[in-house]
């Protein structure tokens, strides 16, 4: 048996306010368990997004998620998560989940299997003009991390 308390977890850096590997402090080996504080505007992601093999489980435990989803080059939709909801995405579906409303948005997220296989990750280039496919890297300096187009080698965002 393992325990761990989030609040002394540490919080690594992304689009979230707040992240903690959960499931690394219980030494989860099957599962990928991810507690997120989202200040309005946040995001859980580095941008809209699809995981080969692992399918994701969201349960909102303070405030309403907004999670768009569906073909990222035709229809999608947003679907509103409020607090003591869950919503699960399969292997190979679309997603990124946002905090729309004014409100601190708590939730915590499960993906299994823990290696999620390949991540294609898509955002807004305003040099290509479009939604184009992005890779994540830590800079130089190590204190951001930044997405970059795949397409052009711009810089589309910083989170640190």
């Amino acid at each position: 048996m393992e325990k761990a308390d989030i609040e002394s977890l540490d919080s690594w850096m992304g689009p979230a306010d707040v992240k903690r590997p959960v499931g690394r402090a219980l030494g989860a080996d099957h599962a990928a368990i991810n507690y997120y504080e989202l200040d309005p505007g946040e995001s859980f992601a580095f941008g809209y997004h699809t995981h080969a093999d692992q399918e994701e489980v969201f349960y909102v435990l303070d405030g309403e998620a907004t999670f768009e989803t569906g073909d990222p080059d035709g229809e999608t939709e947003e679907v509103t998560v409020a607090a003591g909801e869950l919503v699960r995405f399969g292997p190979g579906e679309w997603q990124q989940g946002w905090n729309r409303g004014d409100e601190r948005v708590r939730a915590l997220a499960v993906g299994a299997p823990q290696d999620s296989g390949e991540t294609t990750i898509l955002r807004e280039c305003e040099s290509c003009g479009e939604r184009t496919e992005q890779r994540v890297e830590a800079t130089e300096e190590g204190d951001e991390l930044v997405t970059l187009c795949v397409e052009c080698d711009a810089i589309s965002g910083r989170f640190d």
